[in-house]
């Protein structure tokens, strides 16, 4: 607990037997909780978990949560709807159950899924227990080893102190950072970091595969946990669905930390094309969402405009390039054409993204 503020630590872990003990021995003391989701490991793992649960007889938590009680009354029906609808969204978790006997005392929470979800899918089993528990800052560190716990704090501190809604590390802009990260994550990671500003809006960001984040209670009662994307694209996930809700955002910089007795389970050439295509939807659903049903803003327009100019555009550079094939003189109407509306289309996008720049400004902290 820092400045009153609860503090939980969500963990998902998936056969990291080797060194799930010592990144739940390192954490700091100043975090209450920490929430371990056993993500259907078929190694050691929950059994070493376990026995940390059962061995640790220290009252750690020194703060009893009490959730927030409502009582209907004629002022407060969309609270009262807001819960109904939480409670509805429970049966599309991954089903899970909670190992600890006593909660209330148990500093580490093993959480068990009854199978192998995802990454995405335990985040956000673990977000939803510290979103139940009204825990205020809610961090997120893998069990892999590769995220120093010394660096919690200050991926904490600036959603305990209220400036933002959400922090998450950068590894690219640590100094040396080149020299330690492979390089095909390196290209890897600033491709999908570069189509997820696009799709995110949150323009200033970087490195946005690292998961070493913190998240405040109000922004995970925003966003629809259940509908998290279930694997290693959730992270890219989270920010569109965080833009959506107009929730702010701070970046921190983190040590790259490599080769630590770590076994990567992501395959980087075929996460690429499945997280492209998740921030193709999550485009197209913050553009919707945010400057359309919520708020009407003129980028909409403008967006959609290039993308139809684009479109009417592809015939005529179809015959364009058919004609020099086959070494034929284009139709001069049909040259002019496509240039009006290629240009145009390249106006209309420019000024739509400048004006998403100019937007989003606000949630840059």
């Amino acid at each position: 607990m820092i400045n009153d503020k609860t503090i939980a630590v969500v963990i998902p872990a998936y056969n990291e037997e080797t060194q799930i003990k010592q990144v739940l021995k390192s954490i700091p003391d100043f975090v209450d909780r920490i929430i371990v989701v056993n993500d259907g490991s078929v190694d050691n793992t929950s059994n070493i978990v376990r026995n940390l649960v059962d061995n640790d007889k220290k009252n750690y938590f020194n703060r009893k949560i009490i959730p927030e009680q409502i009582t209907a009354n004629r002022f407060n029906a969309v609270d009262m709807a807001l819960k109904e609808l939480l409670r509805f969204e429970e049966k599309f978790f991954v089903p899970h159950k909670i190992y600890n006997q006593d909660v209330e005392k148990s500093r580490i929470i093993l959480i068990e899924n009854s199978e192998n979800s995802g990454v995405g899918a335990s985040v956000a089993i673990g977000y939803k227990w510290c979103r139940d528990n009204e825990i205020d800052c809610i961090a997120k560190l893998d069990g892999d080893g590769q995220m120093d716990p010394a660096e919690l704090k200050a991926i904490c501190m600036p959603v305990i102190n209220g400036e933002a809604d959400y922090v998450k590390g950068n590894r690219l802009i640590y100094p040396g950072a080149m020299l330690v990260i492979p390089k095909v994550r390196y290209l890897g990671n600033s491709i999908l970091s570069l189509l997820t500003k696009i799709a995110s809006g949150y323009w200033h960001i970087s490195d946005t595969q690292t998961a070493f984040t913190a998240i405040s209670r109000r922004a995970v009662r925003l966003i629809k946990l259940h509908k998290l994307y279930p694997s290693y694209g959730y992270p890219n996930d989270i920010l569109v669905k965080l833009n959506t809700n107009f929730c702010t955002i701070k970046e921190i910089p983190i040590k790259p930390v490599y080769d630590v007795g770590e076994k990567s389970k992501m395959k980087v050439l075929k996460v690429i094309p499945r997280i492209s295509f998740i921030l193709i939807k999550g485009f197209f659903y913050r553009l919707w969402q945010k400057y359309l049903v919520r708020s009407f803003h003129p980028l909409f327009i403008l967006y959609h405009l290039s993308f139809v100019l684009f479109l009417i555009s592809i015939p005529y550079g179809i015959k364009i390039l058919l004609k020099v094939l086959t070494q034929n003189p284009a139709n001069p109407v049909t040259v002019l054409a496509f240039i009006f509306l290629f240009i145009s289309g390249f106006q209309s996008l420019l000024f739509a993204m400048w004006m998403d720049i100019q937007d989003n400004e606000r949630l840059n902290k």
